[in-house]
């Protein structure tokens, strides 16, 4: 999505631009070439890509065996750090200047990768304010952008037309249900996501819905046959392509840790976050990770806004309860609302952005396109 903005940015200063490498739906949409497939690239844990490393570096050579035959003027890395920085290496040595939109997070763990940073990358854009210094310390040249989701997250509809359309009753409260953009995720979390709204439901909570990208359940219809049943059993609505709308429109929200809790900070609605992966994943992590939290909202505020249940904490039991405790402690919901706000506001620069990068890559490595 940011990648995908970021060209439309680039060709507004720089028409004649052209654009190649890994895409996904929303880069191909933009006029991006697609060498590799970004979704084949979608694998989270540190024990499950073992299997997928042959295919993977199958697709990281093709990509490296383009760069080699076409010479980019400039390269844009955006997250999948394990894949992308030794995308970097291999452009650092072909002459190719790199930049990274969206540090990868080496200040919470395994924060060696910062000498080859600094060593194979022209830049980092930013998103987040405290890592400018983090990376200035150790000297990379970096730039905060803001975060895009502060400028671009909105839904494109009102609550009432929202429930209008999925036959919700808008004077009760509506849950959303974010168990991840990943199959693997999502099926992870499954479980316990349901265990929980059947208590919610024991509760007189009744309306709940499933928001996922374009196409994701449809595509992924298979992978969750074993839960279609019970996802039926529970009333449980399920929305694609309509994430900020199920968000904005929600009263609470049970997300998994990553860019859709941002997406709910943004959007201003209450939230309980949490992520299970293997056990094995589980354990070198925690050898691994060094940081205070696992949400990114909590990262940013430097304190607990969000309740966040990880790994053996995530019960259907505990995670209902996290959500009730939102929603029948008087000023609950309204308290988390204004410590989102003030969030959004250490995020949300003058300029959008994405503009902004577009304007710093060009001035920087795009005068004699």
């Amino acid at each position: 999505m940011y990648a995908s903005r970021l060209v439309g940015e680039l060709r507004k200063l720089a028409p004649g631009l052209r654009f190649y490498g890994c895409a996904g739906p929303q880069m191909r949409a933009a006029g991006v070439e697609p060498v590799v497939d970004a979704e084949a690239l979608a694998v989270v844990g540190l024990v499950e890509v073992l299997v997928h490393i042959p295919r993977i570096y199958g697709e990281f050579r093709k990509l490296v065996a383009a760069a080699e035959e076409r010479r980019p003027a400039l390269a844009i890395l955006t997250d999948s750090p394990d894949f992308n920085l030794r995308v970097a290496k291999k452009l650092k040595r072909l002459g190719v200047p790199v930049v990274y939109l969206v540090a990868p997070q080496v200040w919470a763990w395994r924060s060696g990768r910062v000498k080859q940073m600094r060593r194979d990358l022209a830049g980092v854009l930013s998103i987040f304010p405290f890592e400018q210094a983090w990376f200035a310390a150790r000297g990379l040249a970096v730039d905060f952008i803001g975060h895009p989701l502060a400028w671009s997250a909105a839904p494109r509809g009102t609550r009432a037309g929202f429930c209008a359309r999925y036959g919700f009753d808008e004077t009760k409260p509506i849950l959303v249900l974010l168990p991840g953009s990943r199959v693997g995720e999502a099926r992870r979390h499954l479980t316990a996501v349901l265990d929980a709204v059947e208590v919610l439901r024991g509760r007189g909570y009744t309306q709940f819905v499933w928001a996922a990208p374009t196409g994701f359940l449809t595509r992924e219809a298979g992978s969750f046959t074993s839960f279609r049943e019970r996802i039926s059993a529970l009333s449980i609505q399920t929305v694609e392509g309509e994430t900020w709308d199920a968000i904005a429109h929600a009263d609470l929200a049970l997300a998994a840790s990553g860019t859709v809790t941002m997406e709910a900070a943004m959007l201003g609605t209450a939230m309980v976050s949490f992520y299970r992966v293997t056990a094995i994943s589980w354990l070198l992590g925690k050898l691994l990770v060094s940081v205070p939290f696992y949400t990114m909202v909590n990262l940013v505020a430097g304190r607990r806004v969000v309740p966040e249940l990880m790994q053996d904490e995530l019960t259907g039991a505990n995670l209902a309860r996290a959500a009730l405790d939102l929603l029948e402690t008087p000023g609950a919901l309204a308290g988390m609302r204004a410590e989102l706000a003030a969030i959004r506001h250490t995020l949300r620069r003058e300029t959008d952005p994405l503009a902004e990068a577009a304007r710093i890559l060009a001035d920087r490595y795009l005068k004699e396109t």
